[in-house]
């Protein structure tokens, strides 16, 4: 009898010592992360849930246009989400004079998946020439989630989710599914674990909410964001014939420019059907100075390119029998002159870019020949120094 009773405190004993070795979760050395914001290694644990509540990592300096994760869904909106039409109560656009921003990561088992630009931006076409935003969109890949102030409404992750076209459940995370999703969200430095309706959260203006599917991190990674200059609350005028800034390049294509022939897909022509017109406008900064963009580039006396200059205020008219795409790379080579991230029509140097819709603003951090003109969009380009301290406004005029 006492060797069987001997026995059986030998084998809870062992079994306690096997249990205590098996428990817990939430350690795990620390490792900087692959955005360099100092974030934990995720720590595995029991059932995939870890006891120890994860900390905020020190912030991490972040520039707009900067992608923050790795690859893992297409760009924009799904056809499920926001194509123009209504969503969730918001109605696609265009963009507003007023925005603040809420940030979204999403992690799968450690792991920071970007979350996709032009989320809720929807493209120009021929019948609507302007295109539209919703009042939750994304510009870029940074996690960023602009959000319009006019209206004084507060939005939900679930709007967003469905702008986006994906689902959001506490088991499906726009298609991560099978592994248990936690929530946290640092408003001004307090983080706290969401534990609602996913969908039904609300987003905290300036506020960072972390999506954790699968195993979760024990350090959630936090940002201060570089943010575009403000607007100068004293718009420029626009006057058709006009001139802003600084003469500086003689007028029309260079020698390298469109002569007549095609140029990078676009045609010119005498009498073209403007059934796609629209307006775009460019402003080039040098050490501080307005250099005034040429008149006549893409104007030859035979015939028109599809985009041009008719005076000096930086406006390009783009004109066209046929919708397509155009950028800003197009226009230079029309111009003949050179644009990368250190040569801006023969001026050397760095060159920051900004780009401004109607008031929704950010730096671009892209290749500059790429960027998209589109209706009423201000593109900034600054080389050298000074920065500008502010992004400049305007009054149009009814462009011919």
């Amino acid at each position: 009898m006492l060797e069987r009773l001997d026995l059986r405190v030998t084998l809870i004993g062992a079994l306690l010592i096997l249990a205590g070795c098996g428990g817990g979760g939430g350690g795990g050395a620390s490792n900087p992360g692959a955005n360099g914001a100092g974030a934990a290694a995720p720590a595995p644990a029991a059932s995939g849930t870890s006891t120890t509540a994860p900390t905020l990592a020190a912030a991490t300096p972040v520039i707009d246009g900067t992608t923050l994760g790795e690859s893992n869904w297409p760009t924009g909106s799904t056809s499920s989400g926001g194509t123009g039409q209504p969503v969730s109560g918001l109605n696609c656009a265009l963009p507003s004079k007023g925005y603040t921003y809420t940030h979204l990561s999403i992690y799968q088992n450690g792991r920071q998946l970007a979350l996709p630009a032009n989320v809720g931006s929807v493209g120009p076409t021929m019948a609507a020439q302007t295109g539209c935003v919703y009042p939750l969109h994304t510009v870029d890949a940074s996690g960023k989630i602009h959000m319009d102030t006019t209206s004084g409404a507060s939005y939900t992750l679930g709007q967003f989710f469905a702008i986006w076209g994906q689902p959001l459940g506490t088991s499906n995370v726009a298609g991560l599914s099978g592994s248990e999703v936690s929530i946290y969200v640092n408003d001004g430095g307090t983080l706290s674990k969401y534990t609602g309706d996913p969908a039904t959260l609300v987003l905290p203006p300036h506020g960072e909410i972390t999506i954790m599917v699968g195993t979760p991190l024990t350090q959630i990674p936090t940002y201060t964001w570089t943010d575009p200059p403000p607007f100068d609350p004293n718009p420029i005028a626009l006057n058709y014939g006009g001139v802003v800034g600084t003469s500086y390049w003689p007028n029309g294509n260079t020698s390298t420019g469109g002569t007549g022939g095609a140029v990078d897909g676009l045609i010119c022509a005498s009498g073209m059907a403007e059934l796609y017109h629209v307006h775009a406008h460019l402003a080039i900064i040098k050490d501080g100075q307005w250099l005034a963009l040429p008149a006549n580039v893409g104007i030859l006396s035979q015939c028109n390119y599809e985009m041009h200059t008719h005076d000096q205020t930086g406006i390009i008219h783009i004109e066209t029998p046929t919708f397509k795409t155009f950028t800003l790379g197009q226009f230079f080579d029309i111009w003949g002159q050179p644009l990368s991230s250190t040569n801006v029509a023969g001026i050397t140097g760095n060159v920051v870019a900004y780009i401004n819709d109607n008031g929704d603003s950010r730096r671009y951090m892209g290749d500059l020949r790429n960027i998209e003109l589109t209706s009423l969009r201000d593109v900034t380009l600054q080389i050298g120094t000074p920065p500008v301290s502010t992004l400049a406004t305007y009054s149009w005029y009814e462009p011919q």
